[in-house]
């Protein structure tokens, strides 16, 4: 009778324990979610009156140049953003993992960007990309660095790739360290008795151990950059010319300013189904590249 009076006790302290959070999480995401839901089916602009208006949001998203724009950027974006965050994540958590002097002090040092806000961090670089590195062009004589790179509509989303990775490859970086220190010294004195040096060392031993971080940061990345909004909207706010409206801008811009809540809400359900098929088609394939190593 005691431990199953304990054992109540203990159900009875868990439960207390995890209501409360159920409670927030569906009062400020399920809730929120699901009235979104809905008014992707009306004509509301976020405020006053609005009718039903069935599927014609979703049927005018698929011919709004403007929202076939953004995915375009957006998913260019988050493409090339993922590739460098992770290759040199995993060049900097090599080094980092090894046998150098001042590596702690190095690894805090790396780690800076990640705490800054992604709003401070692009009103620093807006500054930098406007007036100091113009500056810097013109006294050298190199025309392509004398104006703006936020100016162009060539330049722009380079400078806003070069943003993103550079606050990313903090938390990359240390998840990577992570991986690396879970593979044994055995596996590597075993592989330097085969001959497997350098590049060799990497691909066959290396990189086989720690693929399931590898998994995690590809997913993580891919599912941030396509949400990027803070570098949108401290770097150049969708410009110019549009062309560097990101989904999360758009639906944000137009959605709460331009008095088409209804519209954006079928957006940004959209947008969440595009987001879970590309982590599901993600997660699927490296399972499959796992079971293969």
């Amino acid at each position: 009778m005691g431990n199953k009076k304990m054992k109540n006790d203990r159900e009875r302290t868990f439960a207390l324990i995890t209501i409360p959070v159920v409670l927030l999480f569906f009062c400020f995401n399920t809730l929120p979610l699901l009235k979104g839901v809905f008014y992707s089916f009306t004509n509301f602009k976020g405020y006053g009156s609005y009718d039903i208006v069935g599927l014609r949001n979703y049927i005018d998203l698929f011919s709004d140049s403007r929202v076939g724009n953004s995915y375009l950027f957006t998913i260019k974006y988050a493409v090339v953003c993922t590739i460098i965050v992770n290759v040199v994540s995993l060049i900097l958590a090599l080094g980092l993992n090894s046998k150098i002097k001042g590596k702690t002090v190095l690894r805090g040092i790396y780690f800076i960007p990640n705490i800054l806000g992604g709003l401070v961090v692009g009103y620093i670089f807006s500054f930098f990309f406007t007036y100091i590195l113009p500056a810097v062009g013109q006294t050298l004589g190199i025309e392509a660095l004398s104006s703006s790179m936020l100016s162009s509509t060539k330049t722009a989303w380079f400078a806003i790739v070069l943003v993103g990775a550079w606050q990313s490859i903090a938390m990359n970086t240390i998840i990577y360290i992570s991986g690396l220190q879970t593979v044994p010294e055995d596996v590597y004195e075993a592989g330097s008795l085969d001959g497997a040096t350098g590049w060799k060392k990497f691909k066959n031993l290396t990189f086989p151990l720690i693929i399931p971080f590898f998994t995690i940061n590809m997913v993580l990345c891919m599912k941030n950059f396509l949400m990027v909004f803070d570098q949108i909207m401290a770097l150049t706010k969708g410009g110019p010319s549009q062309s560097t409206e990101s989904i999360s801008y758009l639906i944000y811009n137009n959605g709460i300013d331009g008095g088409q809540f209804g519209f954006q809400s079928a957006n940004a359900v959209v947008f969440f189904v595009v987001i879970v098929a590309v982590s599901v088609c993600q997660m699927r394939f490296m399972g499959k590249k796992e079971e293969q190593l």
